[in-house]
């Protein structure tokens, strides 16, 4: 580890003085009360995330304006209260805040179905496909001094600089693309014209807050979408940018149409992919500029600084994962860092996927908990038993020890991890493995008796002497109603993963659900022609999301076949028969049959624990088999709970 010279050395932007480098960029939590106002859970979210020792926190986004506001509200003096909140608890931690000034524009789903939704031209926006209003010029003056006015409010609030969001599709990137701004008037044409929106928000806001006081401006510095707007279209833009107010580039990427989720990149994107596009803003204007792209090593991060690419690093989901990397990175221990999966399960995926639903970090179970996490240690120690280490068991058995509790874990493999040792396999996600070497030395300081190579059955757990038992034993393969299923050439998902089982050359896969289809992208990354057979009539794995997207297009472009609305009906000598509705086929060479048809949980303990008279749980895939962020937080509440 270098000593991080640049990312630590202080920074100044007008009257803001900054300790480091080191910036926590906006991301939304769904945290706030049902009227937009900031909660107690805002608060203590902040307050956890300003312990990092972090310089700059950029709050999550705030609306401007009731048309476009989909989070916390600024528009109205009610909600200064709640802002000063905010900005206290991050000061009362050492760093400095900034608000994060925002009107969702097309993307505002709730004003969309009212027919509330303003922008700058009547085209539906790429997710959620309902027409917005177009803006007239009269609501686009009503909308500029929102943003001043709520950047006034903020500043009122105790803020230390404001941040326009102007980047991943939202009004002001909508302005700004061709893609959704039509106009024939000054504010359409070409992207300098296009950027007319732009300018008059920061002369706008920069009037009402005065010379002195520091403005950041978020933009997408590449639209990242066929025929969407380069880096060089934005460095044409920033000199007057700069000359309107603006005293601060953050340069991010990406919006709601781009392929792969980029905005919130996946592992296949390598740590501070983006940087090199800051770079390129830097070459336009003289203020410092903020990089941003999966960031979580600080190594890295001083890096990038260093060879003149940002003059600071947005740190956004490693902040999730790990609150205190930045505290450990400092005091040389590294190793200790939980290192983001880029997984975007508990941060993008659950905010999108389960409507009313907090933000969460699948590996993290105290992020968005922050008012329940127990931190003092429980009022009566327990002999706690935790049996299965994959990741619902980890967190119980680390949670349980934290808490005081005299654990003991067992798995039944020589080495923990349950079905992440399987996964961490698969193409681009080592950072799986990783996690699992981070479990490992935890759990040799934490004081968790580990005991591998034993098969905890009935009889132990009558003759023990635990308190508690927290069932993580996991879920076994599913195996299908399927003539021939018995036939040699068929084997389950995980042995080849494992390396147990060599691979053929013309596998058929049956299930194309995760497994079934990281073990395709792990076969045909083998050089495999591989044929998924899925019984459902679209495929379980959501190509909107990140990895998904990815795993579609690898499979794709290696030339692997997904047959949706099929079945396998037998399996024979080199061949396979299948059926969609009245159509049978056969499926000829094929010389591996893998199967991935789902999992079904085990909850083995529950009749000699209720004999016992012992306390009892199930969590992770032991309940139901789900994805890692459910079972860590099942983990980590039944520790909490004893």
């Amino acid at each position: 580890m270098k000593n991080l010279e640049y990312l630590f050395s202080p920074i100044t932007i007008k009257t803001m003085k900054l300790s480091n480098r080191c910036v926590m960029p906006p991301m939304g939590t769904n945290l706030c009360n049902k009227d937009l106002t900031v909660s107690a859970a805002n608060i203590a979210y902040l307050d956890r995330r300003a312990k990092s020792g972090v310089g700059l926190i950029i709050t999550e986004i705030v609306g401007v304006h009731p048309s476009g506001t989909v989070g916390i509200g600024a528009y109205e003096d009610r909600f200064i209260p709640g802002l000063e909140k905010m900005a206290a608890v991050i000061h009362k931690n050492g760093a400095k805040a900034a608000a994060q000034l925002h009107h969702a524009g097309r993307e505002a789903y709730i004003q969309l179905k009212k027919g509330e939704a303003l922008a700058p031209s009547a085209i539906p926006g790429p997710i959620v496909r309902i027409p917005p209003k177009e803006m007239t010029t009269e609501d686009i003056k009503i909308i500029v001094a929102s943003f001043g006015q709520a950047a006034l409010r903020a500043k009122k609030a105790g803020f230390d600089a404001v941040e326009i969001h102007g980047a991943h599709g939202y009004l002001i990137t909508q302005f700004f693309s061709a893609l959704s701004n039509h106009r024939t008037d000054e504010y359409g044409g070409d992207f300098q014209s296009r950027s007319r929106f732009a300018l008059e928000v920061v002369k706008e806001v920069r009037n009402c807050v005065g010379e002195d006081y520091p403005i950041s401006f978020r933009i997408s510095a590449e639209e990242y979408i066929k025929n969407g707007y380069t880096v060089e279209n934005v460095q044409q833009i920033l000199p007057d940018l700069v000359k309107a107010g603006v005293d601060i580039v953050h340069a991010s990427i990406g919006t709601y149409g781009s392929p792969g989720s980029i905005g919130c990149a996946t592992p296949e994107y390598e740590e501070g992919f983006n940087a090199w596009r800051a770079g390129k803003l830097k070459e336009a204007v003289d203020i410092p500029v903020i990089a941003v792209g999966r960031f979580s090593n600080p190594d890295a991060a001083d890096t990038a600084i260093a060879g003149g690419q940002a003059d600071m690093i947005a740190f956004g989901r490693q902040l999730l994962a790990d609150p205190d990397f930045l505290i450990k990175a400092k005091n040389g221990k590294v190793e200790d860092i939980r290192k983001c999966l880029a997984c975007n399960q508990g941060c993008i995926e659950r905010l999108m996927l389960e409507p009313g639903s907090s933000v969460r970090c699948a590996i993290n179970p105290e992020t968005g908990h922050e008012l329940i996490y127990p931190e003092k240690p429980a009022a009566s120690k327990k002999t706690v038993w935790v049996i299965g280490a994959g990741p619902a068991g980890l967190t119980a058995a680390a949670e349980a020890a934290r808490l005081g509790h005299d654990v003991t874990l067992f798995e039944k493999n020589r080495e923990i991890g349950g079905q992440v040792r399987f996964a961490a396999k698969a193409p681009f996600k080592t950072l799986y493995g990783d996690w699992m070497k981070w479990f490992q030395r935890q759990l040799a300081t934490s004081g968790v008796v580990l005991k591998t190579g034993i098969t905890v059955n009935e009889k132990i757990l009558r003759e023990s002497e635990a308190d508690v038992v927290i069932s993580a034993i996991g879920a076994e393969g599913k195996i299908p109603d399927i003539q021939g299923i018995e036939h040699q050439m068929v084997c389950n998902a995980l042995e080849i993963l494992d390396g147990s089982i060599a691979v053929g050359k013309h596998p058929v896969i049956i299930g194309g659900g995760l497994i079934g289809m990281e073990v395709a992208d792990f076969l045909s990354e083998k050089g495999c022609t591989v044929t998924i057979v899925e019984i459902l009539p679209k495929s379980p794995v959501l190509m909107f999301t990140g990895h998904g997207y990815h795993l579609h297009k690898r499979l794709s472009e290696g030339g692997c076949r997904i047959l949706l609305n099929t079945r396998v009906e037998k399996i024979q000598d080199n061949a396979v028969v299948i059926s969609s509705g009245e159509n049978r086929k056969i499926i000829s060479p094929v010389d591996q049959v893998v199967i991935a048809a789902g999992m079904q949980s085990r909850q083995d303990f529950k009749k000699v624990c209720r004999d016992k008279g012992i306390a009892h749980s199930v969590v992770g895939d032991a309940m139901n088999p789900r994805r890692i962020m459910e079972a860590v937080e099942e983990g980590a509440k039944a520790a909490w709970d004893i």
